[in-house]
């Protein structure tokens, strides 16, 4: 054998030794051959999936207490403050908080007592934001109360509210950025719910603390009849009605019920009397946001007047946005005028 012809053998004895060795390891030999390696036949995952939605918080999942409740609003202030706020602002029958609910934010409306302090003014006894923190947590949990937040008001969740105008709205005992930390926690006893948010901020360092008794608004005005509609109608051509939605949506409360009852007379009493139904918000949140709600409420009010029998050929509805105040958006007296719902004649 000539000396190229042994070398041309021991290469392909040294190359069949290789893919010999491949095959027993489960190599790129082996899997070639159709191994079954679950490297080569597992399906690719999917893509970009989403995580799932996290379920809302519901507050029957707090146990009810079973401690004896001080009067509403059970705390007192810390030894050697007192409040910074006025009367007026303390204290409210009834007005709207945000607060987190698990991981977002929440509107609750009831029953509301605040208070605010300065926790390193020099003339009063002085607090650390986590004793001031922790004081009202020990309290709150000796009451059977239990934490409910999950999370901070971070860019992300504030945005998935809709953002810092929206939330703005009634943003009292809140802080959001550096040195910020708030807490919810509830509290239930007899069918009675008990939010309180504990907070506190930096710049100068101060604690705030929210109470809120969740109950709906006992009405105060009574609302236009039919025959109040009319005359209006007959005389300026429109009427504005105050109906009540969910906060920030465009759902009908159930105590809405009567006021569409009388414009379903109206409309019942006059067969040719045709309506543009029109929403129009305040000035809070984004003009686009406001007008989009305002659009959804006016055509809220022109489906359930459908659904009592109204032809639909005698509506139509429109939203206005902010863009029509009746009054001064700088009082909460004005900006509750100027959420409203008109009736015009067509």
């Amino acid at each position: 054998m000539s000396p190229n012809a042994a070398l041309r053998l021991l290469c392909l004895s040294l190359l069949a030794a290789f893919c010999v060795a491949a095959c027993d390891r489960g190599g790129p030999a082996a899997g070639n051959a159709g191994s079954g390696s679950s490297a080569e036949t597992a399906p690719a995952g999917p893509a970009n999936v989403p995580p799932p939605r996290q379920p809302d918080f519901d507050p029957v999942t707090v146990p009810e207490s079973t401690a004896t409740l001080p009067p509403f609003p059970f705390f007192k202030a810390p030894d050697g403050q007192e409040s910074v706020l006025g009367e007026g602002d303390r204290n409210a029958d009834f007005d709207r908080e945000h607060m987190i609910a698990g991981n977002k934010i929440v509107a609750i409306e009831g029953k509301v007592a605040r208070s605010m302090y300065s926790l390193d003014a020099t003339d009063l006894r002085r607090y650390t934001a986590i004793a001031f923190q922790r004081n009202y947590e020990n309290a709150i949990l000796a009451l059977g109360g239990v934490k409910i937040s999950k999370t901070a008001y971070t860019d992300d969740v504030v945005d998935a509210f809709g953002g810092r105008e929206l939330l703005d709205k009634h943003y009292h005992g809140t802080c959001a950025g550096i040195d910020c930390d708030n807490n919810t926690y509830l509290l239930r006893q007899g069918n009675q719910e008990y939010w309180v948010q504990v907070s506190t901020g930096a710049i100068p360092l101060h604690g705030y603390i929210v109470v809120l008794q969740r109950e709906g608004m006992k009405q105060s005005v009574g609302f236009l009849s039919a025959s109040a509609m009319k005359k209006a109608l007959d005389a300026d051509g429109r009427v504005a009605l105050h109906i009540n939605f969910d906060v920030d949506k465009a759902t009908l409360r159930p105590d809405a019920q009567p006021l569409l009852e009388e414009i379903n007379k109206l409309l019942n009493a006059d067969p040719k009397l045709k309506l543009s139904i029109e929403g129009h918000t305040d000035n809070h949140g984004t003009a686009a946001h406001n007008q989009q709600l305002s659009t959804a409420r006016a055509r809220s009010v022109l489906g359930a007047l459908i659904g009592l029998g109204i032809d639909p050929s005698r509506l139509q509805s429109r939203g206005f946005g902010q863009g029509q105040p009746v009054a001064d958006n700088g009082s909460e007296a004005g900006r509750a005028k100027n959420r409203r719902v008109e009736l015009v004649k067509q």
